[in-house]
């Protein structure tokens, strides 16, 4: 074994920030966990409403399809005791799903979050928003770039 070359390469940590991606779930679930129980509610069904069924048994270990299940699709209605079982990491699950699907649907987010006093006061709501509002404008602009 020659000491000079350990056989392998050490390189010192280099600092990771989140992307968009990363960030936008993990915050959407900070303002879940925070807010009322009502607003919780409103949360999930904006987020939920572009997915199927095929999405919501897959997402979260199937949280999401049992709520379904005992409604109506699609005017699915969600109650209270449903959304008591859904821990922020289920809210991080079911955004990242969602950003597959309907990046539209997440950046929605910004009106339910600004519409509502209750949501709107926490940090992370007001970090949220920012994103939110820049990922939509950032991806008008390249739009607009690439029409022209």
């Amino acid at each position: 074994m020659n000491p000079q070359n350990p056989g392998y390469s050490v390189s010192p940590r280099q600092p990771r920030f989140p992307t968009p991606a990363t960030a936008i779930p993990q915050l959407v679930a900070e303002v879940y966990e925070a807010a009322p129980l009502a607003e919780r509610t409103r949360l999930i069904a904006h987020l939920i409403r572009p997915l199927g069924v095929l999405s919501l048994v897959v997402v979260a270990n199937g949280i999401f399809a049992k709520a379904l299940f005992r409604s109506t699709w699609p005017d699915m209605q969600l109650r209270l005791e449903d959304i008591s079982n859904v821990r922020p990491t289920d809210v991080i699950d079911l955004v990242d799903r969602v950003q597959q699907v309907s990046v539209e649907a997440v950046d929605g987010l910004a009106q339910l979050l600004t519409g509502s006093p209750l949501l709107a006061g926490s940090a992370a709501a007001v970090l949220l928003v920012a994103m939110l509002v820049q990922r939509s404008r950032s991806r008008r602009a390249e739009d607009a770039a690439e029409s022209s």
